[in-house]
C-alpha cells in the first residue's frame, strides 16, 4: 500500500488514497439497516470493524448484518475485502492502512460523509511474533506487533472516538490474550504490546464514563482466538444488549478459552 505517497490534497478521496477503496464503498448503506430500531440493540446501528477480513472479521460482520446493524468494513488486501463483501452483501468496504493515523482521519472524512457517525467500533487487528525465549524478542518483531496492536488502535480510536460519545449507544470493544495476565519471556513482546492495547482501550473508557455513560469500552480475552469466532461475534452483537454503565471497562474472558 501507498498511503503515505498520496498528497494531501487527496484525502477527500479518502480510502481511495490508501489504495482503492474496492471500488468505494460497496453494498447496502449502514444508515438504512434498521434505523428505527430502540438504542439499546444493535439493529439501525453503524458498526466499524478494523481488520475486517480475518476470520474472526467475517463472523463479527455476519453477525452484526444479521442482527440489523450497517456494516462497515476496512481491511488492507483487496481480494479480501471482495470475499467478505460475497459473504456479507450488505456490508460496505473499505481498504486503509491503519497504522497511518492520517489514512485514518481520512477515512474517517469518507465514512462520515457517506454513512454519517459510526456506533460502534470493533477492531480486530492484530498478528503474533514470539519464540526464542527473552533473547528471541526482536526488534523487527517488537516494531510489527506494536504496529499492527497497538498503533492502529490509537489512530481508529481518535479518529472515531467523538461518533461514540455522541452516539446513543457506541460501543468500542478489542481483542486481547489472556498472556497480559501470566507473560512468558518468548512471548514478552506480544503480550506488552497486548497489555498497551488494553490500558489504552481502558483510558477511552473512562473517557466515556466522564462524558456520561452511553457509551462503553470493552476487552475481550481470549488463550486463542482460532475457534471462538462465533463466540466472540454473539458477544460483539450483545454488547447493545447492555447498558454502557454496566459494562465498560469490563475485561471479558470468551468461555471457551
Amino acid at each position: 500500500m501507498h498511503d503515505t505517497e498520496r498528497p494531501a490534497s487527496d484525502a477527500g478521496r479518502t480510502v481511495r488514497a490508501a489504495g482503492d477503496p474496492v471500488d468505494g464503498a460497496e453494498g447496502t448503506d449502514p444508515n438504512d439497516a434498521g434505523a428505527d430500531a430502540d438504542g439499546s440493540t444493535v439493529a439501525g446501528h453503524v458498526v466499524l470493524i478494523a481488520g475486517a477480513t480475518s476470520a474472526a472479521g467475517l463472523a463479527v460482520a455476519s453477525a452484526l448484518a444479521k442482527a440489523g446493524a450497517g456494516v462497515v468494513a476496512v481491511g488492507s488486501n483487496t481480494e479480501r475485502l471482495r470475499e467478505l463483501r460475497l459473504a456479507v452483501p450488505t456490508a460496505v468496504t473499505y481498504r486503509c492502512d491503519l497504522a497511518d493515523f492520517a489514512a485514518v482521519t481520512t477515512l474517517a472524512a469518507v465514512v462520515h460523509a457517506e454513512h454519517g457517525p459510526i456506533d460502534g467500533l470493533i477492531h480486530l487487528v492484530g498478528g503474533w511474533r514470539g519464540g526464542g525465549g527473552l533473547a528471541g524478542q526482536s526488534d523487527a518483531d517488537w516494531d510489527i506487533l506494536h504496529r499492527s496492536i497497538v498503533t492502529t488502535l490509537r489512530n481508529t480510536t481518535r479518529a472515531f472516538n467523538d461518533d461514540l460519545l455522541v452516539s446513543p449507544a457506541g460501543r468500542l470493544a478489542i481483542v486481547s490474550s489472556v498472556s497480559v495476565d501470566k507473560p512468558a519471556p518468548g512471548g514478552a513482546n506480544y503480550a506488552a504490546a497486548k497489555a498497551a492495547a488494553e490500558t489504552w482501550t481502558r483510558a477511552v473508557g473512562q473517557g466515556f464514563a466522564k462524558a456520561g455513560g452511553t457509551a462503553a469500552a470493552v476487552i475481550f480475552v481470549v488463550r486463542a482466538l482460532e475457534g471462538l469466532e462465533t463466540e466472540l461475534a454473539t458477544g460483539v452483537t450483545g454488547l447493545w444488549e447492555q447498558p454502557a454503565a454496566s459494562i465498560n471497562n469490563t475485561r471479558v474472558r470468551l468461555a471457551s478459552s
